[in-house]
This record gives structure tokens, sequence and C-alpha cells, in this order.
């Protein structure tokens, strides 16, 4: 979205950068027994990396394979994603936007990487924006309260 101005016959352009981020938070029960499987299952599903068109898990192996490289400190392209996962590129694309959307993955030089370095400090990223929006959503509730007299 941007504005024009005209001053003294001039265009100036301002620039607004408007960003959508789509949080997911499923409660779902932890798990009693305590596996790294387990554990990285309940993560994803409480993330809401898994939905039923998603029959391959397609989605929460992308997360894995990016927090593979994450440890190894090798942001990956969509092409080594799909080659290392045996996806097509184009399921690949769909499944890092999604992970993008939710503001778990960022995209630079077209290399993809979980936001943070680990899983940890990216739970603490998530709570941030949580956070975030849900200052802005009692600042607008607050006015609108004002606004029609309640």
């Amino acid at each position: 979205m941007f504005w024009k101005k005209f001053i003294n016959t001039k265009i100036y352009y301002y620039f607004m950068i408007i960003r959508h981020q789509k949080i997911t938070i499923v409660n779902v029960r932890k798990p009693v027994q305590s596996s790294i499987n387990q554990e990285l299952q309940w993560l994803g599903t409480s993330l809401g990396l898994f939905n039923l068109r998603d029959k391959d898990k397609s989605c929460f192996r992308i997360f894995l394979e990016l927090l593979k490289a994450a440890k190894a400190k090798k942001p990956l392209t969509s092409d080594e994603l799909a080659l290392h996962l045996r996806l097509s590129r184009g399921t690949v694309i769909h499944h890092i936007n999604k992970l993008m959307e939710a503001g778990l993955v960022i995209n630079e030089k077209n290399k993809y990487m979980l936001r943070v370095d680990n899983l940890k400090m990216l739970i603490s990223e998530v709570e941030k924006d949580i956070q975030r929006t849900l200052g802005d959503l009692k600042e607008v509730a607050s006015d609108i309260d004002q606004w029609i007299g309640l």
C-alpha cells in the first residue's frame, strides 16, 4: 500500500509495509512419555503444523529439515528441501509460505531458515508475537468501547 503526496509539483511516495501473520496455537495434551519423536510431534501439532489435508506431514517434515539446517547453520533453498524430502518444489513452496506466514521461518537470499537458532528461542518469539497482537487487540477494543459508549 502506498500514498502519493504532491508538494511543489514533486511526488513523494510513502510506503507502508503491512505484515500479516497467522499465529496458530492448538491446545493439545502434552505426551506423558517423553521421547524426542513424541515431543517433536506434540510441538508440531501445538504449532498447527499438521492438518487433515497434509497426509504426508510435509509441513512438519519441512520444519524438521529446517531445524536440522539450523543446527548446521546452513539455510536451504526450496530445491534443496524438495530434493532432501522427495517432495515437489510446489509442495515445499506452499508449506514454506505457511511457515513464513506463521512467523516460524524467514527467507534470506532465496534460502530458508528458522527465524531463530533454536526451538526455545522460536517459541519465545512466537510468544512475543502473540503478546504484541493481544496488545493491539486490547487497544482497538478499548477504542471501540469508547466510540459506542461501553
